[in-house]
């Protein structure tokens, strides 16, 4: 199998960031927000809003927005007795994307999240 062309690391849920509300369109509603190592992950009605802070500083910010349409299948794999991380794998229009979920992340929660935008989405 190919290596992932993005890899992200989501952490426990959070409030939705006041910065990503700027980013939505017309219509467009955040749904749930997740900390990830230097940022966040934020699912709305619409995508998947990955910032990513940057530098030292983290002053510079990359901005990746993954429409629902875009993802063809995915796949997600709860942590086992020796394995302490979980993982959900998209595989989109763009290429495969792999999300590892840290001790604080809920697997199903985001399965389910994943599966209500896909499925919403067509």
């Amino acid at each position: 199998m190919e290596a992932p062309i993005l890899t992200w690391t989501l952490q426990q849920e959070i409030p939705v960031p006041e910065d990503v509300v700027s980013l939505l369109t017309q219509g467009e509603q955040a749904v749930a927000s997740f900390r990830t190592f230097r940022d966040s992950a934020t699912f709305t009605t619409k995508r998947l809003i990955v910032r990513d802070a940057q530098g030292i500083t983290g002053k510079k910010v990359e901005i990746y927005s993954l429409p629902y349409g875009a993802i063809n299948m995915w796949s997600s794999e709860n942590a086992g007795t020796l394995d302490w991380n979980s993982e959900i794998e998209l595989w989109t229009r763009a290429g495969h994307i792999k999300v590892k979920l840290a001790k604080g992340a809920d697997v199903r929660r985001i399965d389910s999240l994943i599966a209500w935008a896909v499925l919403n989405s067509h």
